[in-house]
């Protein structure tokens, strides 16, 4: 348990208030806000009622939730990504650390049995790429492209949500919570953009969990790049390529035409001159933006979220029973039983 004034203001941020619009919500005043969130006064049951009421969570959970945690690797992600401002990473990290709170009121009640583990590398005696190659090896995936990568991640205790960032400038983020990852995601990127944010969250997860460096990016970049294309198999697809074979390749891996490109170049199957010769052809053609065919790969579509929520249903709980266990004011804001048209939900 950590000082309520943190609590309130990382959930303050999460809902995108400012302490005046907070104390308008609330019958107080800004002033008032600012000392609870400093901790020069704590506010009484009354007050402390209509400010969880405000945030759409009950006063326990206000009062019980754990020290805020930086998402994994978000300065990096925020020097790579320059161009989405420091306000929208707050705000973000500040979300994700609320689905955290409320995830781990939820394992505090259930015990999630994982078919896979998710190993932990130390990026400073294991390349990503070799990282990569052994989480393959240890979840025993096939040969080739990834298919269905949400429901692997999934079999290993990953929960994976997603909701409309408000920004297209942000793709995703994680955080542990207890003994599983959370990554979320934004739900305005196409799929392909998707399975790389994943397999990057995952590169994360496997080797910066005690790690931190200005490589963090780079390292998880090519985890993601190794994991989804391993070089053994697509090296020799990537020779020569033309429009048409790149189309057809994004077809199989479920990669963007872009990742193809920077995968034929780090594997020395493409020159200098050739990328930047056919990212000039794609910004021509306007696919820098909006690649073809991007509807017709497979939706990523996990079911970890909404099976839990509908297995506690089928145990007699009611939706307000689950929202209160997982200390939502009311079932409107609950992303684990499945009604209504929650903000978060699984993707």
């Amino acid at each position: 348990m950590i000082d309520l004034g943190t609590v309130l203001e990382t959930a303050r941020r999460a809902r995108g208030l400012t302490q005046a619009e907070l104390a308008e919500l609330t019958d107080t005043t800004q002033p008032s806000i600012q000392r609870y969130e400093n901790n020069l006064r704590e506010p009484d049951s009354q007050v402390l009622l209509r400010i969880a009421d405000a945030l759409g969570v009950t006063p326990s959970f206000l009062q019980h939730a754990s020290r805020p945690q930086g998402a994994m690797a978000v300065e990096a992600h925020m020097r790579r990504r320059s161009t989405a401002p420091a306000a929208l990473w707050r705000r973000l990290e500040a979300e994700l650390n609320m689905t955290r709170w409320h995830i781990a009121r939820l394992y505090e009640e259930i015990s999630l049995a994982a078919t896979l583990s998710v190993p932990q590398f130390d990026p400073e005696e294991y390349l990503p790429e070799s990282a990569a190659r052994m989480v393959r090896t240890q979840w025993r995936l096939p040969m080739g492209p990834v298919r269905n990568l949400t429901s692997w991640m999934e079999s290993a205790g990953i929960l994976v949500l997603e909701y409309d960032f408000g920004s297209p400038k942000v793709d995703g983020l994680s955080q542990w919570a207890g003994d599983h990852p959370i990554i979320v995601l934004n739900a305005q990127v196409p799929t392909d953009r998707k399975r790389l944010t994943l397999a990057h969250e995952l590169g994360h997860i496997v080797l910066h969990a005690d790690y931190a460096g200005d490589d963090m990016e780079d390292q998880a970049n090519a985890f993601a790049a190794e994991f989804l294309m391993p070089a053994d198999v697509i090296k020799s697809q990537l020779k020569n390529l033309k429009v048409g074979q790149v189309i057809d390749l994004k077809r199989a891996w479920g990669v963007s035409m872009a990742a193809l490109v920077e995968r034929a170049y780090g594997l020395n199957q493409m020159t200098k001159d050739q990328r930047t010769s056919f990212y000039k052809m794609l910004s021509a053609r306007g696919w820098r933006m909006f690649e073809p065919a991007s509807d017709e790969l497979p939706r990523e579509v996990p079911q970890l979220a909404l099976r839990i929520g509908s297995e506690m249903l089928a145990a007699g709980l009611s939706r307000e029973d689950v929202a209160h266990m997982l200390g939502f004011a009311n079932e409107s804001g609950n992303y684990i039983v499945p009604t209504g048209r929650p903000k978060l939900r699984a993707v």
